[in-house]
């Protein structure tokens, strides 16, 4: 297998985590979003739309998604778990994930792409360039406001995002919540089950990673 990485990304720290937690060593290829590599031939030779993280497998097959990326290697290195074991389980856990994607993730990218200077006319992902919008990035910063409260809701009632045991969900969660300072917004001081169960992921090998 090989992975292509960039250090810096939220995206390609979910796929690095979850490699971690399965406990993995994989060939890894650093690949600069800062530096525009990701546009460059040789790696949209690999992924042609231009988006990290990548896991090719043995069989030659690339991995583009970390959805895709996190069922193969859990498909193929089922312990531990890190996409629930009941069909209960595996149900909560797609579903929390998918949650902290379109509640958590996407404002957050919002707010950073269409103000950073950085991203000038890089407002979204991928090969095409498309201009930023101002009023998009706040009303992503107000939906991380939400995004905060709705988790606190949920962890006052369950030990990890997803139930009782520590999976992929925890994961996307984690790496938002921590990325969320380049937006200059973090956890409120009164969700304190949010602010204890951070402490909690942050104290794994992988959230090192």
């Amino acid at each position: 297998m090989l992975f292509y990485d960039c250090s810096t990304a939220p995206n390609p720290r979910r796929a690095r985590m979850f490699i971690g937690e399965k406990g993995l060593e994989i060939e890894t290829r650093e690949v600069s979003i800062g530096k525009g590599e990701q546009l460059g031939d040789d790696f949209r030779a690999v992924n042609p739309n231009a988006t990290i993280p990548v896991l090719v497998t043995d069989e030659g097959i690339a991995l583009t998604e970390n959805l895709g990326i996190a069922a193969y290697l859990e498909a193929r290195f089922p312990e531990p778990p890190l996409m629930g074991r009941t069909p209960d389980e595996k149900g909560q856990v797609l579903m929390w994930n998918s949650i902290v994607e379109q509640q958590g993730g996407m404002p957050i990218a919002e707010a950073l792409r269409n103000t950073h200077p950085a991203f000038a006319d890089r407002a979204i992902p991928g090969p095409v360039n498309y201009a930023q919008i101002p009023e998009l990035a706040q009303r992503g910063s107000a939906r991380v406001s939400h995004f905060f409260s709705l988790l606190e809701q949920r962890l006052v009632e369950s030990t990890f995002v997803a139930g009782s045991e520590f999976t992929l969900a925890d994961i996307s969660t984690f790496v938002f919540v921590d990325f969320a300072r380049v937006i200059k917004k973090q956890i409120p001081q009164e969700n304190t089950a949010t602010l204890a169960w951070f402490d909690k992921v942050a104290s794994r090998p992988s959230a090192q990673l």
